[in-house]
């Protein structure tokens, strides 16, 4: 019979596909703050599914391999996640630093939110914003 998720787990959660998921980790524990909560490898010790947490949402990876292309190497976005932070010029200033490539410097948006972009290694589009005073 099926049950809830257990606590901890959203209902929804992007699933982003990687071809070296084990650097991205790496990368994104650096870069944005992410924690690894679950990493699964094949025989030779590379990752082929993880979950990292960042507050209270899960993202999870995986290395598809095949005739699978990231972001960078179709030339395109396929998609774009969009996370909220704290303090949106503290967390773009740390990415800046760590050599990220930003799409867009912070700026307030008509809808509310204060927000930057940056595309990471692999070509996945990512946003983080605050909250605006209102």
């Amino acid at each position: 019979m099926p049950k809830e998720p257990p606590a901890g787990y959203p209902r929804i959660s992007p699933y982003l596909n990687y071809e070296d998921t084990g650097a991205m980790m790496e990368w994104l524990k650096q870069v944005f703050g992410f924690v690894p909560r679950h990493i699964q490898t094949d025989r030779d010790g590379a990752v082929v599914h993880a979950e990292m947490t960042f507050h209270d949402g899960v993202v999870m990876m995986g290395s598809p391999g095949g005739s699978f292309q990231n972001p960078r190497h179709l030339g395109q976005s396929t998609q774009s996640l969009y996370v909220y932070v704290g303090d949106v010029d503290l967390h773009y200033e740390k990415a800046k630093a760590a050599g990220a490539e930003i799409l867009e410097e912070p700026d307030d948006q008509e809808y509310g939110d204060r927000r930057y972009g940056v595309v990471d290694p692999e070509g996945h589009r990512w946003y983080f914003a605050a909250r605006l005073e209102t």
